[in-house]
């Protein structure tokens, strides 16, 4: 694969390089230079071909060099346009065999063209030097760039480099771990920068953001009012992130700490404030406050990455289980239809019909798991629209409605907070479709950044024994976990099951 790759390059280089002698040569129909440019070109011709015959022995392009000297020098005096082609070998030659070839062949052209030079001309005027140095210098140039393709050629393609690099990464990070010593969990480090700032500004409200895209998100928030606060405090962040510096206006103020965080706040009207010593406060606190700013940055970088890998892996599931154990599912469905046909008798046609329909529900459970693997939170719609979306294609194959409603305002949650509260609203929903023997389901999705709180309730039978090979309740609770959230689940007073999840 290697040496094709590289013969095209050759061949290529080869071919330009003719057309490019062609033009000047023929506009000045010089009869000696256009006999050397047949030469040269045969010479090519002869070293293409010897390329394709892996047996021969011989160093091609010193050889190829040689000869393209052999030519230029036998005309050198009559035809000096032709000196182009003496730049061509040194590249072929590294592009085959590295920087050496470009040595080797500038060696070659160098000891045949001043040699038949000298001997046909006895001599070698000053201006010939300089135009044999000039194209030497561009060969040398030329092989420069050739050992760089040549690097590159050698190089061969490992599929499993990126997974090997990923290790040495992985194994990096884990050692650094044991010396982070306010760890990755992103909703603590969010809430010691609040609490830092909080110890040094008398505030009724301290919110952090963090950049999403064109808008800042809250990450966490403390305050007596959280409604007014935020509302107060966030018109104030934007400003303050776009301008990249501490503002104080009446009683609310913003600052940015770092590239990545912009910290907000409301002031107490009942402190005895000193304006001038607050004010002070504030343009000291971002340099102060730097360091927590990079441990929350490396936190929500660490985060990201843990979602992407396991976003990627969720696809490979999907991907797996659709084009292997359902195509299989349903083929052992087909085999049972044969079979179903021509039953030996009524015993077999009953046991027959009970495994179809079977089979049947067991790839409608798989199909169902793959849209659930493949469902995931895109970057334009919120949680409160996949979750809607979800609930659609799970009622529509469940026949179960499923009412959702929706009370979200624009500012969005953290990805990785959307990304657990969608998986546990979506595994309370199957789990109700699967066991609860429900008629309906009642969606409630509330969500006013930084806080949120959604419920599934059924009207089925209720909180059951938990099932030895059953692991939903469990994967939830560390889902809630993840996030610093609260996760409920109890027999709904209407009866029924409700699972409650809430980010204070």
């Amino acid at each position: 694969m290697i040496e094709q790759r590289t013969q095209r390059i050759t061949v290529g280089a080869r071919l330009f390089a003719l057309v490019a002698l062609s033009g000047p040569i023929l506009w000045d129909r010089n009869e000696t230079a256009l006999t050397a440019l047949a030469g040269v070109a045969g010479v090519w011709v002869v070293a293409s071909v010897a390329e394709q015959r892996r047996e021969l022995t011989v160093n091609v392009p010193v050889v190829e060099a040689a000869l393209t000297g052999v030519v230029c020098g036998l005309t050198f005096g009559d035809g000096q346009a032709i000196l182009l082609a003496l730049a061509v070998p040194p590249f072929l030659a590294a592009v085959v065999r590295g920087l050496l070839g470009t040595f080797l062949a500038i060696s070659a052209e160098l000891v045949t063209v001043v040699g038949l030079a000298l001997l046909i001309q006895h001599s070698i005027t000053a201006q010939e030097s300089l135009t044999i140095f000039t194209w030497t210098m561009a060969g040398l140039g030329l092989g420069m760039v050739g050992s760089f393709v040549y690097a590159n050629l050698a190089t061969d393609v490992d599929e499993l480099a990126p997974y090997l690099d990923a290790q040495r990464l992985i194994r990096q990070l884990l050692d650094l771990s044991g010396n982070l010593s306010s760890g990755l969990d992103v909703t603590a480090l969010a809430g010691a920068l609040v609490s830092d700032v909080g110890d040094q500004l008398p505030t009724v409200g301290i919110a952090v953001y963090v950049p999403r895209g064109e808008v800042l998100m809250p990450l966490v928030s403390q305050s007596v009012d959280v409604e007014s606060t935020l509302a107060e405090a966030e018109e104030l962040a934007v400003e303050s992130w776009a301008r990249s510096e501490p503002i104080v206006h009446d009683l609310a103020f913003a600052f940015p700490v770092g590239d990545s965080v912009v910290v907000a706040g409301l002031l107490s009207e009942a402190a005895d404030l000193d304006v001038i010593e607050v004010e002070r406060t504030i343009l000291r606190l971002p340099a102060q406050l730097r360091a927590k700013s990079v441990q929350l940055d490396t936190a929500m970088l660490f985060s990201d990455f843990r979602d992407s890998a396991s976003a990627d892996v969720r696809k490979r599931l999907a991907r797996e289980m659709h084009d292997g154990v359902a195509q299989d599912i349903a083929s052992l469905g087909y085999l049972v239809d044969a079979l179903a046909a021509r039953p030996a008798d009524d015993k077999q046609a009953k046991a027959l019909a009970l495994l179809r329909d079977r089979i049947t529900k067991v790839v409608a459970e798989v199909r169902q798991s793959v849209l659930t693997l493949r469902t995931s939170i895109g970057e334009s719609e919120t949680l409160g629209v996949a979750i809607g979306a979800v609930a659609r294609h799970l009622s529509e194959s469940s026949m179960i409605p499923i009412q959702v409603t929706l009370d979200e305002h624009s500012t969005r949650l953290r990805p990785e907070v959307e990304a657990e509260l969608f998986r546990i609203t979506q595994e309370a929903m199957n789990n109700a479709i699967k066991h609860a023997q429900c008629s309906s389901i009642e969606v409630n999705c509330q969500v006013h950044a930084p806080s949120a709180h959604i419920t599934v309730a059924d009207d089925g039978r209720g909180l059951q024994a938990a099932r030895s090979d059953s692991h939903g309740l469990k994967i939830m609770r560390e889902r809630a976990r993840l996030v610093g959230a609260e996760l409920t689940i109890d027999d709904n007073p209407q009866g029924g099951l409700m699972v409650a999840v809430r980010i204070p």
